[in-house]
């Protein structure tokens, strides 16, 4: 099998000092191998070919037979690295609590620890005098379980 630390390596020498990195390297039973990269600005489909013939030529299919996949994370997909935190600075996400809660909001900032959000406040009637909680928060990554973009569609014209 394949070691995951190896192809790990392999990725993350040849994309440094690029706007690509690594998210992800998958090796399932027999061995089949998903590679996921993200990029500051996005990531070509000539990236993953070139990490893709990089993985082929360095490990012997002859030796270790295995399937590859290089594909980026796409916008399905969690978010789980600071970097792409920072990258969908100003973008809605979606999180979901230690308690299983989904929360809307706009993410304003991220850093090593965790990310800054300005949750979407539930619109109270005027006469409800109780004060609203305050909408930003800094949530670390540890006490968040999921976090993903929320893809909109609406035009900006």
């Amino acid at each position: 099998m394949l070691e995951k630390d190896k192809i790990v390596q392999l990725v993350e020498d040849h994309l440094a000092d690029t706007s690509l990195f690594l998210v992800e390297v998958r090796v399932a039973s027999g061995n089949q191998v998903s590679v996921f990269l993200d990029g500051d600005e996005g990531v070509p489909i000539s990236s993953c070919a070139e990490v893709s013939k990089l993985i082929e030529s360095t490990f012997d299919r002859d030796i270790e037979d295995y399937e590859l996949e290089v594909s980026s994370v796409g916008v399905s997909k969690p978010l789980i690295m600071p970097r792409q935190f920072r990258k969908n600075v100003g973008r809605e996400i979606i999180y979901v609590n230690e308690e299983g809660q989904k929360i809307k909001g706009k993410l304003l900032g991220a850093d090593d620890e965790g990310f800054t959000i300005e949750k979407e406040l539930p619109k109270k009637k005027r006469k409800d005098k109780e004060p609203q909680e305050d909408p930003v928060q800094t949530i670390p990554y540890a006490k968040a379980k999921e976090v993903k973009v929320q893809v909109s569609f609406k035009s900006n014209d």
